[in-house]
């Protein structure tokens, strides 16, 4: 736990950083926004939710004058006899101009932050589609915290244009989907949850991939429903469920986060009916694209088989930076040598 209050850094003249407080959620979330970055992951609630999963959120303001210029939010997750992380999923995030001296200025609270908490390092994942000079001391991290290639669907043409920009397997699915008759329904009520959380495991168990427990999406959905920020959506055939999705809305994005589907009945084409619904409900919404998130253009890779089923929809691959890793290396030390003092008592006993 953060022991003391941190003062706050000073490497500008005219730049200064603040530990935000709930006053500043408004603030904070319509900055992140209206930002071309701005991720979902930085949004105040996302903060709430991690704190129920045991988090310590630390969202720091970076001002120039009485302007906000830049934010991010540290994640830290306390783990006993661990080399722990400070981390920051999509972030940070600054106005043109102040990336040099704003990453500055986060680094340096970082640090102190690190040295009140005991991490060894700080692990940041921008959406940049380049690695900036300001992260020139950052080295590419071994596990990213966000998929690092994604497929944007472009929301804003009219509905025709985004069919007619799709495969033509895509277009034909989608067809096939409403022929058979196959509805939508989308909800924030709880009640959904077992309904979403069913369909999912199964897909989890099929493909045999990480899945979060169904502890997990009680928190989400406690907090993020209750913001309007999330929801399921659910495809159904002949009054049995086929397929699942659990979105995000952030920004002028509308994130496809989990999913699941049936193996009954592949004839009626249920996910590719469910993804439809859930672009034309996220254009309604005002957003500019639907993101699919995990997605790779490498045959080889694990994403691969289920990329080939986002690409029916067309769409564009974008690749950010991916996670990288600032070692603070007097806490790296300290670490190190508390453990192995723990492993020579454990000898000796």
């Amino acid at each position: 736990m953060l022991t003391k209050p941190l003062e706050p850094v000073k490497l500008h003249e005219t730049l200064e950083i603040r530990l935000l407080t709930l006053n500043d959620c408004a603030q904070w979330d319509a900055f992140l926004q209206a930002s071309p970055t701005g991720c979902f992951m930085q949004a105040w609630v996302w903060g709430e939710f991690k704190q129920l999963e045991g988090y310590q959120s630390f969202r720091y303001g970076l001002f120039a004058e009485h302007l906000l210029v830049g934010v991010c939010c540290f994640y830290y997750y306390p783990c006993e006899h661990t080399a722990n992380l400070l981390v920051a999923p999509g972030a940070p995030c600054f106005l043109p101009g102040f990336e040099q001296a704003g990453m500055s200025l986060l680094l340096e609270q970082a640090r102190a932050l690190a040295k009140n908490v005991g991490a060894i390092a700080l692990r940041l994942e921008p959406l940049w589609l380049e690695k900036p000079i300001c992260l020139n001391e950052f080295v590419r991290a071994p596990v990213e915290l966000l998929p690092s290639e994604t497929l944007l669907i472009d929301l804003r043409p009219p509905i025709a244009k985004m069919l007619a920009s799709m495969k033509p397997k895509g277009r034909y699915n989608i067809r096939l989907s409403q022929r058979h008759g196959v509805t939508t329904h989308f909800t924030t009520d709880s009640q959904a949850i077992p309904v979403f959380y069913n369909l999912f495991w199964e897909t989890v168990q099929r493909q045999q991939f990480f899945g979060e427990p169904y502890s997990f999406f009680i928190n989400f959905c406690q907090t993020l429903f209750a913001a309007n920020m999330a929801e399921i959506g659910w495809a159904t055939w002949q009054n049995e469920v086929l397929a699942t999705v659990l979105m995000v809305y952030w920004g002028d994005r509308a994130t496809y986060l989990y999913g699941g589907r049936s193996e009954a009945y592949p004839h009626v084409m249920a996910s590719y009916g469910l993804h439809w619904a859930a672009m034309q409900r996220a254009k309604a919404k005002g957003c500019s694209f639907y993101d699919f998130y995990g997605y790779t253009r490498d045959p080889s890779h694990n994403y691969a088989k289920f990329s080939q089923f986002k690409r029916q929809f067309g769409g564009t691959p974008v690749t950010t930076i991916g996670a990288h890793d600032y070692f603070f290396y007097d806490q790296l030390a300290d670490t190190l040598i508390g453990l192995f003092k723990r492993l020579g008592n454990e000898r000796e006993r």
